[in-house]
């Protein structure tokens, strides 16, 4: 069975930072770019059958329900990873072609996504689906596993993302390195817990290749080397190249 590698598109400071921890980065899923991302309006709540409104009126059974797919929002942390290395818009989304793509072998991965981390905790990678919101499934109608579709599914914008998530239910802080772009406007402000990002280290065999945007310079090439190479000495290196005849990235080996 072939191994499956997927990726990682990171700027610069990113990838030196993903390479020198050996970690992964897991964000909350209220937190995306994207409002609708992992949304309780993914899902059709408003057809509540009649049978359930014995003891309580439709409008309670409908924020009932809806409130454990908003909560589920709240409690999930994300890692984003790509079924590709090469994709265009990812290349300059994220790093305008001057950053990097980190490959990792994921049977190895799977290895340090113990049950530790947190609650529920997802070792292998979930791939996400691409729809219209139009589509959205009727909750009491539908036999769906409404938790994957909520955190699974994005619109059709998205689809060159080829994404695939790593997830983590109430993730322990305790066994977790941390860290938050959020600033506290005072020092005695609490951070909020949703702005927190959570670093699980991987093993350093798990790192299986990096790739260089086309635009970045020999001196951040230089440092990334020296830093995957001292990672795992076996780590394949790749310079992304503009192909001359179509409008497609090719990957050169270094």
């Amino acid at each position: 069975m072939e191994q499956q590698i997927l990726y990682k598109y990171l700027d610069v400071n990113g990838g030196k930072a993903m390479l020198s921890n050996h970690n992964l980065q897991y964000t909350n899923a209220a937190k995306f770019n994207d409002p609708f991302d992992c949304h309780p309006s993914l899902i059709d709540f408003s057809n509540v059958p009649p049978e359930l409104c014995k003891a309580w009126d439709e409008e309670i059974i409908k924020n009932l329900q809806s409130d454990k797919y908003r909560r589920l929002r709240e409690r999930a942390w994300v890692c984003s990873l790509s079924k590709v290395n090469d994709s265009l818009l990812m290349w300059s989304y994220y790093t305008y072609h001057t950053g990097v793509c980190i490959g990792l072998n994921m049977e190895k991965v799977a290895k340090y996504l113990h049950v530790m981390l947190g609650q529920i905790v997802y070792p292998e990678a979930v791939e996400v689906s691409y729809t219209d919101i139009v589509c959205k499934p009727d909750y009491f109608k539908e036999a769906k596993d409404f938790h994957h579709y909520q955190l699974c599914t994005k619109a059709k914008a998205w689809e060159h993302e080829q994404e695939m998530r790593l997830i983590i239910l109430d993730p322990n802080n305790w066994c977790m390195s941390m860290r938050t772009p959020y600033k506290p406007k005072n020092k005695r402000d609490l951070i909020p817990w949703n702005e927190v990002r959570f670093y699980p280290p991987i093993g350093k065999e798990c790192f299986e290749s990096v790739y260089f945007g086309i635009n970045m310079s020999e001196e951040d090439k230089d440092n990334i080397i020296k830093i995957a190479k001292d990672l795992n000495p076996e780590i394949k290196i790749y310079q992304m190249k503009a192909n001359p005849t179509a409008f497609k990235l090719d990957a050169e080996s270094l």
